[in-house]
């Protein structure tokens, strides 16, 4: 099958993109990124995406990234396509924010990436993996030790970025290149065998193909989209466990909940609580076993884990996160979790927000959600549908699991990573209300979004308008 046409496979089978959808290609100038460029070219001629522009970040680590920025330039010039470029020292980056420059060198071409997509008005941005990397990737976590999220590797498609060429080898990629006389730059850090990627990929993959199986990337990729699998079942059981397992008295999870629902449920699902209070810290297999331990525990107990004290308090197992005082003491901070019904039409006074939460019904909205103003500037509103308001909505505060699925995102999200995104100071990630079916799917997030499933598409549906009205001129 020729290469464009199981990458278009690849992309349908796996709902990347419609031919509508506003596509950036993250250009390194390798091998990679530059066959996934030609490639959704000619994709974009045949009419399966639009490839509105190209996006080139220059991590200053290497002599020749100066070379190959002007090579990404003159690349997307040859392709007809815009390119937005823009440059860091990553290695000054890790030594602010004490990061190895690995990881200062992801977020920093990661917040690119969002940058690209809002300035080009895309609706994803796509990166250059192929079936190698995938395999690479499997071996790495495997060897570093990981769960069922790490051997899941690197999914199709996360939040605005997708992969297209997982499907693809490096080597087949090279040939199409060649064929169409397309030129690439090497990157000579790739020869580099101190980088764990490139030790795995120079020596370890070798020596697993020669000695053990010739396949063996396929197969690893294989094992990779069965965890894939496998991961998205138990998120989506984890989900609805964490939002049964809510103890109303304390903000934190009962725990009969927790250990009548099967084991590695159980510990999937405190897993995703841990990650959520910790702030960014790792959280290890045996974090994991400390907070079961201290769910188990017959009396009132508690282990200190990364960014949180796990304490049980009665019949609940509660996650406090923890912050660094002036005197680098480490302070506990007591939950600000509250839950009310609310209804509709109704009101509801959150005082520990400051503001309270106003639901009209209204007819058919001819102007749309504009036509709708808040009383005073600050005060988020939401036009949702009116034909899903079934009397049980209610509103709370956030709890560890949730997720919605943003209007034009294609998929879910989880409201950790929404508000890291959006860069919400931690201490009022607790104060933002959210609105909740009865089924337990948040509806709005106050001031940040609703859910794709209750946006309004048709003009002449009644509809339900949500406003937060502070509460003595706050904001």
């Amino acid at each position: 099958m020729e290469l464009q046409q199981r990458v278009r496979q690849y992309i349908e089978q796996h709902d990347l993109f419609a031919p509508d959808s506003r596509v950036v290609v993250a250009l390194s100038g390798g091998s990679d990124s530059v066959a996934l460029a030609s490639v959704l070219c000619d994709l974009d001629a045949a009419g399966a995406l639009k490839l509105v522009g190209l996006a080139h970040f220059n991590h200053q680590l290497r002599r020749a990234a100066g070379e190959d920025e002007r090579f990404c330039v003159r690349l997307a010039a040859a392709l007809g396509r815009p390119i937005l470029v823009e440059g860091e020292d990553v290695t000054a980056r890790s030594r602010r924010d004490r990061q190895s420059v690995e990881t200062a060198a992801r977020a920093a071409r990661h917040g690119f990436f969002e940058r690209a997509r809002r300035h080009f008005g895309a609706h994803v941005v796509a990166l250059g993996h192929t079936r190698d990397d995938q395999a690479e990737t499997v071996l790495l976590r495997l060897v570093r030790g990981a769960g069922l999220r790490g051997l899941s590797a690197m999914h199709p498609r996360h939040g605005a970025l997708v992969r297209p060429l997982l499907s693809c080898r490096r080597a087949e990629l090279r040939d199409y290149l060649a064929a169409r006389r397309l030129a690439f730059v090497e990157d000579e850090s790739n020869a580099d065998v101190s980088i764990p990627r490139n030790r795995v990929r120079a020596e370890l993959m070798p020596v697993l193909q020669a000695r053990f199986n010739p396949r063996i990337v396929d197969t690893l990729a294989a094992e990779a989209q069965l965890a894939q699998d496998m991961l998205s079942w138990i998120e989506a059981e984890a989900d609805k466990l964490l939002v049964r397992a809510r103890h109303p008295a304390t903000g934190g999870l009962d725990i009969e909940a927790l250990q009548t629902a099967p084991s590695a449920l159980t510990r999937f699902a405190v897993w995703r609580a841990l990650n959520e209070a910790a702030g960014g810290r790792p959280v290890s297999y045996d974090h994991v076993e400390m907070a079961l331990a201290v769910m188990r525990s017959p009396a009132s107990s508690s282990r200190d884990l990364p960014g949180q004290r796990v304490e049980r308090v009665g019949a609940a197992l509660v996650l406090r996160s923890r912050a660094v005082g002036a005197s680098g003491r480490v302070l506990a901070k007591a939950p600000n979790f509250f839950e009310y019904p609310l209804s509709i039409p109704g009101e509801v006074v959150l005082p520990a927000v400051g503001a309270t939460l106003i639901a009209e019904r209204r007819p058919a909205l001819p102007g749309g959600s504009e036509s709708v103003g808040p009383d005073r500037p600050g005060e988020p509103t939401a036009v949702v549908r009116d034909d899903l308001a079934d009397g049980t909505w209610r509103v709370r505060s956030r709890c560890p699991g949730d997720w919605f699925q943003p209007v034009g995102l294609g998929g879910r999200k989880k409201l950790q990573d929404l508000f890291v995104d959006r860069k919400v100071p931690r201490d009022r990630r607790d104060l933002i209300p959210l609105v909740v079916s009865g089924s337990g799917r948040i509806v709005w997030v106050a001031g940040y979004g609703i859910d794709e499933a209750f946006r309004v598409t048709d003009p002449a549906q009644h509809v339900v308008v949500l406003r937060l009205k502070l509460l003595g001129g706050r904001s």
